[in-house]
């Protein structure tokens, strides 16, 4: 909807907060910015819309259900797999995929995280305290493009409903899960079809099907098909809107997922209790990323009593593997645990009240081919029939840039290892 039908807005503060901190290098930032946007005089610029398919593991691709994405890859690029931010969760990713940036420096670094600053906890749940600007750090996409005078509409993306950094997309949606995929798609249409001095350039659209059913089935379940197919089927919605209206060659179609998906079950379980006092720790994020805070003095015999645990891994913050890009923020918690693919960290206590672990679920490491995520693009400004290897979702963003003409905030990611574009 149009700002003015969302009620009064917040004016915040522009400044980045802090934890924005570390960006790259100028250096990186010039060779970014330096290369020229425009593909020929005189073309016209083509809307792009960017599709969450929440959930949606890479190989899904392959599943009987997902005949529209297949025929989109077909006639466009594919990634073998999009390999997730780490902790491979749904707000960190989604949030990096749309600020080329990787979690420690963007601040979403977990679903539930804790900020000393800011006095409280995050949640995904609590949209209260998530509206709160300083939680989101870098600059989403639909920021960079509305700085530079290009509209955008989001119906539904984690943080595009919060005035991050005092700006808002010129259409949004408030998130609501009771919305059906097919009104979304159809809003994405309308927002299409509207005259050129009101439509908007970008757009996001967001379904959380495949995740849902992941979760509660596991990714091998008849059920996770079913959800396949459903979302195929919201995505040939919106394909042959686009035709009905005569757009198939105005409109980029990006698709991505933010994370894949795992089986997990009662025989593979960390008791964390079983090892160390829980009085002696602050348990800030439980699975399968464990987010401790030892009581003053506990770190080095909570760290050693976890050390030798099987299917457990177990970090100092500052000893965190490279590759993860998971030190620098300090929401990251002084001790980082992490589970074998497949096990659940837990406690007695916690198994009892909410059961044994079932179904399916994700956060493990980002390299894990399980984890791995969609990405198919498609549309007039997109090279045909190409298969790319794995690729980090950082690199989504500086795309998303290309493909609008616009000039990228500073990011982690690079433009040329998505260099998909016909220019």
């Amino acid at each position: 909807m149009p700002k003015a039908e969302t009620g009064t807005l917040v004016a915040w503060a522009l400044a980045l907060p802090l934890l924005a901190c570390a960006p790259p290098s100028r250096a990186a930032h010039d060779d970014l910015t330096a290369r020229p946007a425009v593909p020929s005089p005189g073309t016209a610029p083509h809307a792009t819309v960017l599709i969450s398919l929440d959930g949606f593991r890479a190989d899904y691709l392959t599943r009987p259900g997902a005949v529209t994405l297949r025929a989109l890859a077909a006639r466009g690029v594919r990634a073998e797999r999009l390999v997730p931010a780490f902790p491979s969760k749904t707000f960190p990713n989604h949030y990096t995929i749309v600020t080329g940036l990787h979690p420690e420096h963007h601040g979403i670094v977990a679903n539930t995280m804790r900020d000393s600053t800011i006095g409280t906890t995050f949640t995904i749940g609590d949209t209260i305290i998530a509206r709160d600007p300083r939680w989101w750090g870098g600059e989403p996409i639909w920021n960079t493009a509305e700085r530079q005078g290009v509209r955008t509409a989001a119906f539904y993306w984690p943080g595009s409903d919060y005035a991050v950094n005092g700006r808002y997309p010129t259409y949004y949606r408030p998130y609501d899960g009771r919305v059906p995929n097919s009104a979304r798609v159809q809003q994405v249409l309308d927002w299409l079809a509207l005259p050129s001095a009101q439509a908007p350039r970008f757009m996001t659209l967001y379904f959380s099907t495949t995740d849902d059913a992941g979760h509660s089935h596991g990714p091998d379940s008849p059920q996770v098909d079913s959800a396949i197919a459903h979302v195929d089927s919201m995505v040939g919605r919106l394909v042959r809107g686009l035709a009905a209206r005569n757009l198939t060659d105005r409109v980029n179609l990006v698709l991505v997922s933010d994370h894949g998906m795992t089986p997990i079950g009662a025989d593979r379980v960390i008791h964390l209790d079983d090892h160390i006092d829980l009085n002696d720790v602050d348990v800030v994020d439980w699975m399968p990323v464990t987010a401790l805070t030892p009581r003053t003095g506990q770190l080095d015999a909570v760290y050693r009593a976890l050390r030798t645990v099987p299917h457990l891994q177990v970090w100092k913050r500052d000893s965190v593997p490279e590759r993860y890009h998971y030190r620098a923020s300090p929401r990251i918690t002084p001790l980082v645990l992490l589970a074998d693919e497949g096990w659940t960290i837990s406690s007695r206590a916690r198994i009892a009240r909410n059961g044994p672990p079932t179904g399916g679920t994700h956060g493990y490491d980002n390299v894990l081919p399980s984890m791995g995520a969609l990405f198919v693009a498609a549309g007039p400004d997109i090279l045909q029939g190409r298969v790319l290897p794995p690729v980090s979702n950082v690199h989504v963003y500086p795309l998303l840039a290309r493909l609008l003409r616009i000039a990228p905030a500073p990011n982690d990611g690079h433009a040329d290892s998505l260099r998909i574009t016909r220019w």
